[in-house]
């Protein structure tokens, strides 16, 4: 059991509001949150200030927005939570180095530095930054990792009771447990450890199929539908996974065997040449051919993680005896496992936090902090109390307007958003794409309809013309539709909401076109010019879709312009991507969605109420 943090020490904080900061930092992902009073204020990514993606530096200009937004200076707060513990995490890497030396020694010397530098003496370093007004040091705590995420995902959850799973690479030591959340209580139920991870052996296919560790991950999930399910190459691949990699029980926990691992003390996520040996495949470099073979290997693990998570969602379940599921954890943000568990209605409920990285660990400290070590008490919204995730900056008509005559740019302004949306949707339906920037910025990793990027969903070309001339990415990358809620049982098969873009469902047989036969003896590019359903843009290859459910009381202005469009068209779903291009964070500020515009061949700006139309800049 998690042990219960001392209660706070004095009345003070009954007779005054109770602001907590929250912080996760110096890994990856850094981000800020405040929670005053039990409610979610404000959150962030450093990235998104710094335009460094996944930066992990100390988020000083997330501090600073989010205790701006609460009205706050930091003298003000109550406490500060650090989303884990780095002395216990500096252990985990010391005894893992010593259990294998001299094996390690290059990555170990790599990484001590900064131990040293920094991470050891984060306390010291958040004590520089945050004094009261009379020079007193405010209280910092650090929940364990894991006890972050689970916070993340329940405190904000619309239950009063439920199971929660974590599942990520590593914490400090744990790497997946399986909690129950009573009212303000989480109590530990399961613990799996480093250095048996899911998250980690994930990772270790995305590194051997060529893409970037803790980025790539959804490269390989997006590919995983282009292998052949039939084959008996994909067929040898989930047998040597679950025979000579993986050790899967029946409770969903794993045994790895780390011959062929190494994450723990190396510079690399496999030992290739065993890797290469098992599956007769060298490992692809980035930006290579992508084969059927690698298509066929992304499915294999992608089906070995879904057989994971579904075992860990059972015991859950019995041991929890709880009809409602959280999740948090990177692997949380693969929507087709979560679809899975959707599927087999292991639950009655599943509610998964938006921010489910370690940039929601900023959250679930803070949440943490105001639950445990204050004892106060929780109130649930039957929604959630994630404030729909536009829990960052926005940028209002006036600031927007002196950007834009700052720069000489030309415009339209729209007194009537309705008028603006009836023009925007028209010039959608003409085969346009509209940068799309409204209220508060979105935290965590889904664009969800306020820093956005939209098109048409019928376009045939404009899944290809997306990826090659605006993302700048990988061609075989899926789009994801937003639709109008009570739209979305007439498209996809699905009888649930999902607002965070956090599952997949099929599209309706009745909008599939006839299927190709083979698929897999075609080239990609052949693949993913074959038509496959009336919503092209927005269909993968297994006729599945990443859907955001979309209603005028989470984002009205979002709504609106997807209603006009459906009054236009017929259909009540946008293509929805994030308004960034490869390798850069989503846009945070006018400024940042101008640069994104110029350089892509995005056609249309919408900054607020304002209209900027690439054909008429000189």
């Amino acid at each position: 059991m998690y042990r219960r943090l001392r209660p706070l020490f004095t009345p003070y904080f009954n007779l005054l509001a109770i602001s907590i900061l929250g912080i996760s930092a110096l890994y990856h992902d850094s981000a800020a949150a405040l929670v005053i009073d039990g409610k979610i204020v404000a959150a962030a990514q450093e990235e998104r200030f710094t335009r460094i993606k996944h930066d992990a530096s100390f988020p000083e200009r997330a501090i600073r927005y989010v205790l701006a937004e609460g009205g706050l200076d930091s003298s003000a707060l109550t406490a500060i939570a650090y989303y884990e513990k780095p002395l216990l995490k500096f252990e985990r890497i010391l005894e893992t180095y010593h259990l294998q030396a001299p094996k390690g020694l290059a990555s170990f010397t790599r990484s001590i530095p900064s131990w040293v530098g920094q991470k050891l003496f984060i306390r010291r370093l958040m004590h520089k930054h945050f004094r009261d007004g009379s020079g007193k040091k405010i209280p910092i705590l650090f929940p364990e990792h894991h006890l972050s995420h689970a916070a993340s995902a329940f405190y904000p959850s619309p239950f009063q009771e439920a199971a929660i799973l974590t599942i990520d690479g590593v914490g400090e030591w744990a790497t997946t447990t399986i909690c129950h959340g009573k009212n303000e209580k989480i109590k530990i139920m399961r613990e799996m450890q480093f250095p048996h991870s899911i998250g980690l052996l994930y990772s270790a296919f995305t590194y051997y199929l060529g893409f970037v560790v803790n980025e790539g991950e959804y490269k390989l999930m997006g590919l995983a539908p282009f292998g052949d399910p039939n084959s008996d190459q994909t067929r040898t691949f989930t047998q040597k996974i679950l025979t000579d990699l993986v050790d899967l029980r029946e409770d969903g926990s794993v045994v790895l065997n780390m011959d062929y691992f190494n994450f723990a003390t190396g510079l690399t996520m496999t030992c290739d040449r065993l890797w290469n040996s098992l599956f007769r495949l060298s490992r692809r470099t980035p930006e290579s051919v992508i084969t059927q073979s690698h298509m066929n290997l992304a499915f294999a693990i992608q089906k070995v993680l879904e057989s994971i998570v579904i075992a860990l969602a059972r015991t859950a379940r019995k041991i929890t005896r709880s009809q409602n599921l959280v999740m948090a954890g990177g692997v949380a943000l693969n929507c087709v496992a979560n679809s899975k568990i959707l599927q087999t209605a292991i639950f009655k409920n599943i509610w998964i936090q938006p921010a489910a990285g370690d940039a929601g660990g900023a959250i679930g400290a803070a949440m943490a902090v105001y639950h445990i070590w204050g004892g106060n008490n929780r109130e649930t919204d039957p929604a959630d109390s994630m404030q729909h995730a536009y829990l960052g900056p926005s940028f209002d008509n006036q600031y927007i307007r002196r950007f834009i005559i700052r720069n000489s740019i030309p415009y339209i302004y729209f007194e009537d958003f309705k008028q603006l949306a009836e023009t925007i949707s028209r010039s959608i339906m003409e085969g346009k794409v509209v940068g799309w920037f409204q209220g508060r910025m979105e935290f965590g990793p889904r664009a969800l309809g306020n820093r956005s990027i939209l098109a048409d969903p019928k376009n045939p070309k404009m899944q290809k013309l997306l990826n090659e001339k605006i993302k700048f990415r990988e061609q075989f990358r899926p789009f994801a539709p937003s639709v109008l809620a009570e739209d979305a049982p007439t498209y996809f098969d699905m009888d649930f909401a999902s607002p965070y873009m956090l599952f997949t469902s099929y599209l309706k047989k009745c909008f599939w076109l006839e299927e190709a036969g083979n698929e897999c003896s075609m080239s990609l590019s052949e693949r993913l010019d074959h038509g496959r359903s009336c919503y092209p843009a927005i269909t993968h290859m297994d006729y599945s879709a990443r859907v955001q459910t979309v209603d005028s009381f989470s984002n009205p202005r979002f709504a609106e312009l997807i209603g006009c469009f459906k009054n236009l068209t017929g259909t009540g779903m946008l293509i929805n991507t994030s308004f960034n291009v490869r390798d850069e964070p989503i846009v945070c500020s006018p400024e940042d969605a101008w640069r994104c515009f110029i350089q892509t061949k995005m056609d249309l700006l919408v900054l607020g109420n304002h209209v900027v139309d690439k054909t008429r800049l000189t």
